[in-house]
């Protein structure tokens, strides 16, 4: 660019607003058939077709939701995306298009963001995804993301909270926890070189954990499973605030009560390790960590065989009455109450 030293990152101010969105999303391509137009006009047009709309939208914000110091803008890009589309699928729909807004402080360059939607890009690609629209604002207090997420399902074939029934089987895809304790594993490693910036973060052999909080994955490949096997869930929600927060929600939305066994609830062993050298309590996390964003589902009893054979996926207890409350039955036998918690870094 005229007047820019090669080595010098570009000052977002050399582009302007609506130069900016040009240049960022100029190799963006439409793949699917009822995107008809995106970026680059007042507004994206999508064919209506014969199922209903699905929207969801989240925002991230700096120093709330991520940590520039350890989190890489790529991956920030992607994991943006992740966490809308896996929103969608708990809806047991499928995302089909996303819209992009940013709040940016001056100290972002060009290149920066040129980064940053390199992983918006290849979660589009690798969930097949169009990247339609968006827009680009100033921010003082530093990153900004807001991402909306439009998908599409049959009707009769959505998924609320509100459904499960009693005795319906609970089952999950994937294990908990993970997550949790690469942000815990990060969060210390940040405070030791504030400390003394001689000491270089040892991340040696956390690489699922730090993968799981850095770059997690929607499960598509669950609500494909569900589909091959032709059940639909009674309720389904994704993990993004714990366990026992998720379960919380649908015992509410349902009326019905819970009913979960510690032993059955699953932890890598890579976690595990993880927070047995933290001094944490790894089910503790688990019920209560968040940002797993795997699917928690709830299954009539005569689908128990279908469900026991899909792969990735754990039966981990059953709907009750809603006058028995919400339990965690303990590997003595021992029953206690489900209940949401907070957490707090290390």
């Amino acid at each position: 660019m005229e007047g820019t030293n090669e080595n010098e990152p570009t000052p977002l101010g050399e582009f302007g607003e609506f130069g900016l969105i040009e240049h960022l999303t100029s190799n963006v391509l439409l793949n699917r058939e009822n995107s008809i137009l995106g970026v680059g006009d007042d507004a994206a047009i999508i064919a209506k077709g014969k199922k209903d709309i699905v929207v969801s939208t989240d925002m991230l914000v700096e120093g709330v939701h991520f940590d520039l110091l350890y989190t890489p803008l790529k991956h920030l890009g992607y994991k943006a995306v992740i966490v809308n589309l896996s929103d969608i699928y708990a809806m047991n729909a499928q995302p089909e298009q996303i819209t992009v807004s940013l709040g940016l402080s001056n100290r972002f360059s060009v290149e920066a963001m040129e980064e940053f939607y390199e992983g918006i890009k290849l979660a589009c690609e690798l969930y097949n995804v169009d990247l339609i629209g968006g827009d680009t604002t100033s921010s003082q207090s530093g990153l900004v993301i807001s991402i909306t997420a439009i998908g599409r399902q049959e009707e009769k074939k959505i998924v609320r909270r509100s459904g499960a029934k009693e005795n319906d089987l609970i089952c999950l895809s994937g294990d908990l926890g993970a997550a949790f304790a690469g942000l815990q594993i990060l969060e210390r490693e940040k405070n030791i070189f504030e400390s003394n910036e001689k000491i270089q973060p040892d991340l040696s052999g956390k690489d699922y954990i730090l993968e799981r909080q850095l770059k997690p994955e929607a499960r598509k490949d669950i609500i494909q499973l569900l589909e091959k096997a032709e059940v639909i869930p009674t309720s389904m929600i994704d993990i993004s605030d714990g366990l026992s927060s998720e379960l919380l929600h649908i015992s509410k939305a349902s009326n019905v009560g819970v009913q979960i066994y510690e032993d059955k609830i699953p932890i890598d062993p890579a976690t595990i390790s993880a927070f047995e050298e933290l001094n944490l309590s790894a089910l503790t996390a688990a019920l209560n960590g968040g940002e797993d964003y795997e699917l928690l589902f709830t299954i009539p009893l005569e689908a128990h065989d279908k469900a026991k054979a899909m792969e990735d996926v754990t039966i981990i207890g059953h709907i009750t009455d809603a006058a028995s409350g919400n339990q965690l039955i303990g590997k003595g036998g021992q029953a206690m109450e489900l209940q949401a918690q907070g957490w707090k870094s290390v």
